[in-house]
């Protein structure tokens, strides 16, 4: 089923009766009863404190939560002059649907200037608010994401896949293009909310780099903010994946058919601004299990061989199929290999592959991740998280110098 809006009518009346709004920060949740409350507390302060002449709302778009996360979002405290909004979605569940509210909300009001924060945050401060909005407010942006200090090993999707893939096929470097948390106009609200991909990935997991792609090809001014480390319910990485992997990479493989004809023309790389004062902080570290994660890759080649084999180009195959034969003490990843299989996929997606469906393929393609994130964790194991960003930064080197072998494969396939 299908929705013309994401707003419920109890929600939309509610809007209604606030008229209009300066500012509004959204929080998406699902079972966040244990740390919205303190992201409310957080985000209200920093719109009443750091933007005193817009009237601010603050609005929690929830997946229909059983443990009452809308209750606590409406009980918390210090929230004098904000008005509060929280309501249940409608759509596809899934945090763009949760987005998706937002973003109409944001048009409704007639915000200069929207912020969305992740529900289970602990380093949230009222300053992210100022960090995310100011540049909007006051300087004239459009798109705000954020610049984090990260463990060596949370996010590592935005390491290995999003981070490289977007810098070398848009040319603009933006470090955290899946961050979460975000800062935009009302003008970009109202141009997401208009968009039709409420069917897709972009729906689920797939919002925030389609949120990112969008800007960065449809013209927005963007830049990054300092915003120091990002404190959260990270995950071991070989223990916790789901449908995120799927859908983050499946929307980032999507857009490259929309913006094909752009980003073929891209040979060089600028950076998007970092604003503000930047925030020395230690970021919480991450546990990985590296066993899993090679485990996780032989049995995802022993499962999808011939998969593989279809989608990649016979040396990298050969090769791939090389190192899952190698002991842990023997194992490694190189970035060159990775870059190339995942510029294979990214054709296989788009173009096709008979008799498989594009989820199929990236779900195959999950193993092929955990291995590529084993070879990250080998060769990062004694470094700090400074020194394995400058892998991470070689990594997303690699990906554009080997860009003319995925410009020549998309231009081969029918």
């Amino acid at each position: 089923m299908s929705y013309e809006t994401a707003l419920r009518d109890e929600v939309h009346q509610r809007l209604d009766r606030i008229g209009q709004a300066g500012i509004m920060v959204g929080i998406p949740s699902y079972n966040n009863a244990g740390t919205i409350g303190h992201v409310v507390q957080q985000a209200a302060q920093g719109m009443v404190e750091h933007f005193p002449d817009l009237k601010p709302v603050l609005m929690n778009s929830d997946g229909g939560s059983p443990d009452g996360t809308m209750d606590v979002v409406r009980n918390t405290e210090a929230l004098a002059g904000v008005e509060v909004v929280a309501g249940q979605y409608q759509g596809l569940p899934g945090k763009g649907s949760a987005f998706r509210a937002i973003f109409e909300a944001a048009e409704m009001l007639g915000v200069k200037a929207c912020v969305v924060v992740d529900s289970d945050l602990r380093s949230v401060t009222p300053d992210w608010i100022r960090r995310l909005a100011g540049p909007i407010v006051h300087e004239g942006y459009d798109y705000v994401t954020p610049f984090y200090s990260r463990h060596k090993y949370d996010g590592t999707i935005t390491n290995n896949i999003a981070y490289p893939m977007t810098r070398a096929l848009y040319g603009v470097d933006v470090r955290q293009p899946i961050g979460g948390d975000f800062g935009f106009s009302g003008k970009l609200a109202k141009a997401y909310a208009g968009k039709d991909v409420w069917e897709t990935n972009v729906a689920r997991f797939g919002i925030d780099i389609w949120m990112t792609t969008t800007a960065i090809n449809e013209g927005f001014r963007m830049a990054q903010t300092y915003l120091g480390a990002k404190i959260h319910d990270a995950k071991d990485p070989a223990a916790h994946l789901g449908p995120m992997f799927r859908q983050v990479v499946g929307s980032l493989f999507m857009l490259m058919t929309t913006y094909a004809e752009r980003w073929q023309r891209v040979e060089e790389v600028q950076q998007a601004p970092i604003l503000g004062e930047k925030l020395v902080a230690e970021p919480e570290p991450v546990n990985v299990t590296l066993s899993a994660l090679i485990d996780k890759f032989k049995a995802g080649f022993e499962e999808n061989a011939d998969l593989w084999q279809q989608a990649m180009n016979d040396a990298n195959f050969d090769a791939v199929a090389e190192l899952a034969g190698l002991s842990q003490d023997a194992y490694g990843f190189p970035v060159d290999l990775w870059a190339r299989v995942v510029f294979d996929f990214a054709v296989a997606y788009n173009h096709g592959i008979e008799g498989l469906t594009p989820d199929e393929m990236l779900d195959s393609m999950t193993g092929l991740y955990y291995g590529r994130t084993a070879g990250f964790v080998k060769t990062t194991w004694d470094m700090t998280t400074a020194q394995a960003e400058e892998v991470v930064n070689a990594q997303a080197k690699a990906f554009m110098r080997l860009k003319p072998y995925l410009v020549g494969r998309w231009n081969e396939r029918p």
